[in-house]
Order: structure tokens, then C-alpha cells, then sequence
């Protein structure tokens, strides 16, 4: 009797970076978001970048309407979905041209032969076909007949071949698994429960996933063949998770633990609207969800719900935030509760609707008329999403306030692992509401002033109903105290000055610097919102190579953090990267008289850690210049 060898393990990689690009119809965000979650299940660490064409239906075949999706997995603690793919998946010409300058410098391209016909070179721009010229010389080139194997693999289960088609993505999906030695169960299931009762579709594209982890051994790619080992996560129960599906979750969590009911009111708005369609799922836990006719009604909407004892949510992006003005500084000037979340992205006007962008902080500290101030949070990664809900939420509730929590397209859509937290280790909110007479008038009658304040600036809530409890509500400057009308001059600019004292008083985390920082830095980064993977990855290159730099994140831009100023004043330079024209560091210069220099990138994509990292390099040669001549200059 002859043994039977067993098949030599693949070889391990400690990461690689994968980008699947196609035109719109050809489901790459499907086929990217598939294998980031049998990723997921495998245990990798891991960072997405979602990339979505601006237009709903660009034409078809076009540059323009090409979708992407990158996703970089590890073995170990990754902060950014990659500076550049290892591998490209090419469905079609368009997507070729577009992306192919992402690549690694011999890195691996996989295309879809089949799509490199002359109508659609010609619409991607080319007047050849590069797969049979010396374009791709600098790559490993592997050309896959995606589309006529997919139809061919769909045949026998009666599925017309324009059907078949629509299924390329999964062969593409099988390949890719079979290549990187990903788990094939986590996919059949969701094919399963996706599809159920659609039995031609579940057979279709399950027989073309099928095909494609066939395809890699039959066509002798044994080579290609890798693993990307587990990550040593901490234990516990992990999701795969993106910023609008987190952030919902931390609402109805602070509803939870607030004991109010969640109250949204929403018009639909890329890249904001999934957060209306998750909250949309969640009525069993006391969520109400109301669609807008437009902007301005759905935040009357959370205002009246936030006045009648609700946690009040609204929505938006940029464009909807600047509609949404007028009705901030009622919910200002009324002292209510109120979240709005604003999902940044690229401007002005409509501008880029699918690109991400951090240019709204200046019209979220100053984008409304009279001087109305509202505490500001921003959170750094899509799992970060959850706590700083709560965390705006906390404040809102506190101190009576609305409160703006700042993400953008990157974070909304991006990715990555998350441990589920413990209930019992969530923050507890505790709010106070007014239930007896707090005066009493000349003639000896108890009365209510709903603005009747304590030590802390605060006042109770009066629920609509509570017995004895009526007083005036609305947008005319009111009598501090009573809440009567007032036309009074001393009085408006006691009230004026009263809520500036009141958010530039909340109580917010001192500024921390993040691991791996230390004592000895001369150059301090200073980031907030989405830049942090970017930033972390590159501090760390830094500082690994000998490099002397720090970096704080802040989460929490209004009120800003007590320590910041003195902690910018230690150091001989800081540099401030945004996804804006240096808005912070206006803030930073205006606030603390610091020469904070900016790092802006507008490109509607996020920063690489590469970008930051030679821009960190250059501040350190700059000073290490200045360091000599000084010396020079003593001796």
C-alpha cells in the first residue's frame, strides 16, 4: 500500500492588499465586501476602502462609471486599507485603465479576457489592446476567461447566458478565495440566505463561485497560492462592521442606556442614507424612523420628537447640513437634546456625492446665523463610530444641548473588525427632568421656570404634559430664567454670552498622546476625524526608522480639549493632515497662537499613510536643518 502525501501547506503572508475593480453593474462591491467578511470570519485583521462611481448609472464600460474595492488583510494590527494593491482584479478595459496605476510595480493583474474587445477599448479610451502588447510587461498578468466560463458553469442549470453573466463577480470571488486560502462556507451561506427562494439565482452563482476556486488549480496557479494567517485579536465575540452600520448601533445603544426612545428623522442623502436603512431595522428596540419630504422637515421633525422626551437623530451630508441651519439654532436657543450627524463629503454643492471628504468642521463650529454654538465630536475609525454616538448622545442629554458628530464618506463605508462590547461596560447617561414648581410667585403660588438653572448651567427637562409644567417654547430670544419673551438689550447679551459659557464649559477628555508616542518628539501630528489609520501608519514608519514624532487625535473639536494648548506649545512644530483646506489649523492658530503647518489633500479619496509619512520626513529634515544652524550659530 502507497501513503498518500498530504498537499504541502500554501505559503504565508503577513498581508496583502487586494483591489477589485469593474464597471458599476459588475458587483464589485459585493465581491469585495464577500471576501472581507470570509476574511472576517477567518480571523484577519482588516481595513476596506469602498470606491463608488459619482453618477447613479455612469454609461456602461466607461472610466466614469467604474467601481472599486480595495481591502487589506493581515496577520497582525493594520490601521489603513493599503498605500497600493498587490493584486488588481480587472473585470473590464475600464477598469484596467483606471486603476491599473494603483498596482504595485510587479504586482499581480488578474483580468477578465473576455470583456477586451475592441467596443469596449474603445470606450475605455484605448486604440489597442494591451493584454497583447508590452503595457503589461511590469506585472504578473493572469488572463482569466471570466465571462464565457461563468456561462458555461451556469448552463447545465438552465440559466440563459445574459442571467450567467451577472454572475461574473462570483467566479471572480471563487478565484480570489481559492488564491489567498480564504474559507468557501461563509460565502455559500450568505449565497443561500440572500437568494433564498430564488433557486436559479442561488444555482448560479454558487456553480460560478465554484468555478473560479476550480479555475486556480486547474490552470496550473498553484503558485499564485498564499495564506494570510490570523490575527492575535484580543478574545471575545467579533463582527465585521462599517461606520453607518456602527454608528446606528451606538444610537440605539445610548437610547438604550439613556432609557429615551431613538427618534431619526431623515431625508435620503449620500453617503448618510444607510444609517436611516439599519435604524429602519431596529423598531423592537424603541426606534422610530420617519422619511422626510426634505432636509428642514425631518430635523423639525427630531427637534419636536426631542421636546416631547425622545433621544432626536438627524441625518445628512454637507448639502442637507447647510438646509438644516435655521433649525440648529432653534434646537440652540431652546436648549434641547439633539444629535446631527453629518457624513462628509466631497463639495461645494453637490460635488463629489461618492467621494469622501472632511470639509464641513467650519460649517459645523460656524454655519449658523447669530453666534449659536454646538459641541462638536468626530470619530477616527468606522468601529469608533459606535462609541462617540454615545458619546454625543451623552452630552446632548447632560447638557441639554444639540450636538454635531462629524464622520465622512471613508468612515461610512470602510470596514473593519470589531469586538462586540459588554453591556454592562457601556457609559451610563442619566437624565434629569423637571417634575414640581421650582418658584413661587408674589402672590404665593407655586409656579415653572423652565429655565431656571443649576450650578452647573443645566436645567431638567419638562416633558409636554407633566402636570402644572406648561411654559413657552420658541425662536425668539427668550428671558433667562422665565423663557418669556424678551426684547431686552442686557438680557440678549446675557443670554448670547450664557450659551457660549455653557458648550465652552462641557467637560471633554483631556488630549492624549496615542501609543507609541513619547518624551523625546520635536514634531507633534495632529489629526482628527479619518486620518487617524493614515496617520498612525505613518508615525509609526517614522518612527521606526529613528524619526522623533508624536501624534494626538482629537475626537472631541468643540469644546476643545483643556491640555491642547499647552501640549502644542511643547513642541518645536506640528503638522495638521485634513481632507480640507486646513481647517483645524485655522482653529489650532486662532485658539492657542501656534504655527501649525497644514497637510491638505481634496482628491475625494483618503490619505495613504505614504502621503503622511514623507511629509512627516520632510518637517524632520526641515528641523533637523534648523537644529544644525542653530548650532553652528552658538559655536
Amino acid at each position: 500500500m502507497t501513503d498518500i502525501a498530504e498537499a504541502p501547506s500554501p505559503p504565508a503572508l503577513d498581508e496583502v492588499i487586494i483591489r477589485f475593480a469593474g464597471d458599476s453593474g459588475d458587483g464589485m462591491q459585493l465581491t469585495g465586501d464577500r471576501f472581507t467578511n470570509a476574511s472576517a470570519m477567518f480571523g484577519n485583521d482588516l481595513a476596506t476602502l469602498p470606491e463608488y462611481p459619482a453618477e447613479i448609472r455612469a454609461p456602461a464600460g466607461t472610466m466614469a462609471g467604474v467601481s472599486a474595492f480595495q481591502v487589506h488583510i493581515s496577520d497582525h494590527d493594520i490601521t489603513t486599507p493599503g498605500d497600493a494593491p498587490d493584486v488588481l482584479v480587472a473585470m473590464n478595459p475600464a477598469a484596467l485603465k483606471s486603476d491599473l496605476h494603483t498596482l504595485v510595480p510587479g504586482g499581480t493583474l488578474i483580468v477578465n479576457k473576455d470583456t477586451f474587445e475592441e467596443r469596449n477599448l474603445t470606450k475605455a479610451g484605448y486604440d489597442h489592446n494591451p493584454l497583447d502588447a508590452e503595457d503589461l510587461a511590469g506585472y504578473r498578468l493572469i488572463q482569466v476567461p471570466m465571462t464565457s466560463l461563468t456561462k458555461e458553469a451556469c448552463a447545465e442549470f438552465g440559466v440563459k447566458p445574459r442571467d450567467a453573466d451577472r454572475s461574473k463577480n462570483f467566479f471572480a470571488l471563487g478565484l480570489l478565495s481559492w488564491m489567498y486560502s480564504r474559507p468557501v462556507e461563509p460565502t455559500m451561506d450568505w449565497i443561500e440566505s440572500k437568494f433564498a427562494g430564488k433557486d436559479l439565482i442561488i444555482s448560479a452563482n454558487r456553480a460560478a463561485f465554484n468555478a473560479g476556486h476550480a479555475y486556480g488549480e486547474t490552470a496550473e496557479l498553484g503558485a499564485q497560492r498564499v495564506i494570510v494567517k490570523a490575527a492575535p485579536l484580543a478574545p471575545g465575540t467579533y463582527t465585521n462592521i462599517n461606520g453607518n452600520t456602527a454608528l446606528s448601533w451606538g444610537l440605539v445603544a445610548a437610547s438604550k442606556i439613556s432609557g429615551l426612545p431613538l427618534y431619526l428623522g431623515s431625508y435620503p442623502i449620500t453617503p448618510a442614507t444607510d444609517i436611516l436603512h439599519e435604524l429602519s431595522k431596529h423598531k423592537a428596540f424603541g426606534v422610530t424612523t420617519f422619511q422626510a419630504e426634505d432636509e428642514i422637515a425631518s430635523i423639525g421633525a427630531a427637534i419636536g420628537a426631542s421636546y416631547g422626551g425622545s433621544l432626536g437623530v438627524t441625518t445628512t451630508s454637507g448639502p442637507g447640513l447647510a438646509l438644516k441651519g435655521e433649525a440648529m439654532g432653534l434646537a440652540i436657543s431652546l436648549e434641547l437634546p439633539l444629535i446631527v450627524v453629518d457624513i462628509q463629503r466631497g463639495g461645494p454643492s453637490t460635488g463629489l456625492p461618492t467621494k469622501t471628504e472632511a470639509a464641513d468642521l467650519l460649517m459645523a463650529m460656524y454655519g449658523r446665523h447669530g453666534e449659536s454654538p454646538m459641541p462638536i465630536v468626530a470619530a477616527r475609525t468606522p468601529s469608533d463610530c459606535f462609541d462617540m454616538a454615545i458619546e454625543a448622545a451623552r452630552i446632548a442629554l447632560v447638557h441639554q444641548t444639540p450636538v454635531m458628530f462629524l464622520s465622512d464618506g471613508y468612515l461610512a463605508n470602510g470596514s473593519e473588525p470589531w469586538r462586540l462590547p459588554e453591556v454592562d461596560d457601556l457609559p451610563t447617561i442619566e437624565v434629569r427632568y423637571a417634575t414640581e414648581f421650582n418658584m413661587v410667585d408674589e402672590d404665593g403660588n407655586g409656579t415653572f421656570w423652565p429655565y431656571l438653572r443649576g450650578e452647573d448651567g443645566n436645567r431638567p427637562i419638562a416633558l409636554p404634559g407633566t402636570p402644572d409644567l406648561m411654559h413657552r417654547i420658541g425662536g425668539i430670544e427668550k428671558e433667562d430664567g422665565s423663557g418669556n419673551v424678551s426684547y431686552d438689550p442686557d438680557n440678549h447679551e446675557h443670554m448670547v454670552r450664557l450659551r457660549n459659557d455653557r458648550i465652552a464649559s462641557i467637560p471633554v477628555p483631556d488630549a492624549e498622546l496615542e501609543e507609541g508616542s513619547g518624551d523625546d518628539a520635536d514634531l507633534l501630528v495632529v489629526g482628527w476625524g479619518s486620518t487617524w489609520g493614515a496617520i498612525t501608519g505613518a508615525v509609526r514608519r517614522v518612527r521606526v526608522a529613528g524619526g522623533r514624532v508624536d501624534h494626538v487625535h482629537l475626537t472631541h473639536l468643540n469644546p476643545l480639549p483643556a491640555n491642547l494648548g499647552d501640549l502644542l506649545r511643547s513642541y518645536q512644530r506640528v503638522l495638521v493632515p485634513e481632507l480640507n483646506l486646513g481647517q483645524l489649523v485655522r482653529i489650532l492658530r486662532a485658539e492657542y497662537l501656534v504655527d501649525a503647518q497644514s497637510l491638505s489633500k481634496v482628491k475625494g479619496q483618503p490619505f495613504t499613510a505614504g502621503e503622511i509619512q514623507f511629509a512627516i520626513t520632510e518637517a524632520l529634515d526641515g528641523l533637523t536643518g534648523i537644529t544644525g544652524q542653530n548650532q553652528e550659530e552658538t559655536a
